[in-house]
């Protein structure tokens, strides 16, 4: 409706939604004094109260939201709450200004702005994938949600301690140490800008639980690989997953490494799988051979992912990859869990090649362990060709034993062992 069609004052919430723009801007009394409803030319509407300024007694404008998201009844309780300002000599603009500059302060020093920062930070400095994915985990999970919302100045030991034993009552003892460390270097950034002046998560490996002590992880010997490696080959698993489990087996590789490969990292004409030292445990280049089987193998995938950066990406979560728990998973399907896992598969390896008298060294350095003593200070050899001779044997052998290994097999496997 036009302005000029108003019968009666304050203005109805029928009226305020029908009024009409016009070339200019106007205001409206809304029956009341000095409370008027705004309606600009594109049609917006917003509420303003007129009001004296105590410092010079000039008058002056103050909004207090549009409309409708401002109601008539809310913007009469805003307009009071301003005069009441104004009769304690507040000018209420200025106010409102220190309140919002008051906010962002607090806003900008609670734990979660640092803890995203520290993240981001993480990010540019260019840690591995899985790294991050750990973070970010406990960061969404743990401790975003307890400790998010508090000012970082003002969390207190009590409030870590509390964290820790969140983490710990989930028997999750690797993630609370973690924790331990991660929370640390947040309180450092935040004591190198200014943020606070103390770190309330120095002490807590002292008031940790004790973890449980670690189980090797469960694997196969070699006269219970037969059965296994057949009931993989029949399993049902998606061909993302399969493929990558059968990776682990055939390359005795960690399944961190395999679940987050990346194609720029596989050179097949040298059938070569070269993983840069920003994703290694040991924080050092790592060249893994590639039997046959694996580029066959990898080939077909190609068929599948190869326009993904990964192998085996996961399936739109926030991991890039196949989660962590996929390759196990896999396992169990076929009859295995709690029998066999993927880090498993390197206790298999290691376990068989050393009984048909491989060298240590070169199990060693396939498995990207440090060698003992001063000879990993000073054996930097990575026995490449003859790793790619072991490991092609390897997999022939657990080809053999998948299909039925005869004594005339087992024969011409041991002597190529002796004549490596």
């Amino acid at each position: 409706m036009k302005r000029t069609d108003i019968k009666r004052r304050p203005l109805a919430d029928t009226v305020l939604a029908s009024l009409e723009p016009e070339e200019k801007e106007y205001r409206e009394s809304f029956g009341r004094d000095r409370l008027y409803f705004v309606v600009s030319p594109s049609g917006r509407k917003r509420w303003e109260m007129r009001f004296k300024k105590p410092d010079n007694g000039r008058w002056g404008w103050m909004g207090l939201g549009s409309y409708p998201d401002v109601s008539a009844k809310l913007a009469r309780k805003r307009a009071d709450e301003a005069f009441a300002l104004v009769q304690q000599g507040i000018d209420p603009v200025k106010h409102r200004k220190e309140q919002q500059q008051l906010e962002q302060e607090a806003e900008a020093n609670l734990f979660r702005v640092t803890a995203e920062e520290w993240y981001e930070r993480k990010q540019q400095l260019g840690r591995a994938p899985k790294t991050l994915y750990g973070i970010r985990l406990w960061l969404d999970n743990d401790a975003l949600p307890t400790l998010g919302n508090h000012p970082i100045d003002q969390i207190t030991r009590a409030h870590c301690r509390d964290l820790q034993k969140r983490i710990e009552d989930r028997k999750a003892y690797n993630t609370a140490k973690k924790s331990r460390v991660w929370l640390n270097q947040i309180f450092g950034y935040a004591i190198a800008h200014d943020r606070t002046e103390n770190n309330p998560a120095s002490n807590l490996l002292d008031v940790a639980a004790v973890a449980p002590s670690a189980s090797s992880y469960p694997y196969l010997l070699e006269s219970e690989l037969p059965d296994f490696l057949r009931a993989l080959r029949a399993s049902s698993s998606r061909q993302v997953v399969l493929s990558a489990a059968w990776m682990v087996v055939y390359t005795a590789s960690r399944p961190g490494m395999v679940r987050f490969a990346e194609w720029e990292e596989i050179d097949f004409r040298k059938k070569l799988w070269v993983i840069g030292a920003d994703k290694m445990k040991m924080r050092r280049d790592h060249v893994v051979t590639l039997p046959t089987q694996v580029v066959q193998l990898l080939k077909e995938l190609r068929e599948l992912t190869g326009d993904n950066r990964y192998l085996f990406p996961g399936d739109g979560s926030k991991l890039p990859v196949i989660s962590d728990a996929a390759i196990n998973t896999c396992f169990k399907k076929i009859g295995y869990q709690g029998r066999m896992t993927g880090h498993g598969s390197r206790h298999t390896a290691k376990t068989l090649l050393s009984e048909h008298g491989w060298p240590s060294d070169w199990t060693e350095i396939q498995l990207a362990h440090k060698l003992p003593g001063m000879e990993g200070t000073y054996n930097k050899a990575n026995y490449l060709k003859w790793r790619a001779g072991m490991m092609q044997w390897y997999c022939d052998y657990l080809d053999a034993l998948e299909l039925g290994m005869t004594d005339e097999q087992q024969e011409a496997f041991d002597a190529k062992v002796k004549h490596r």
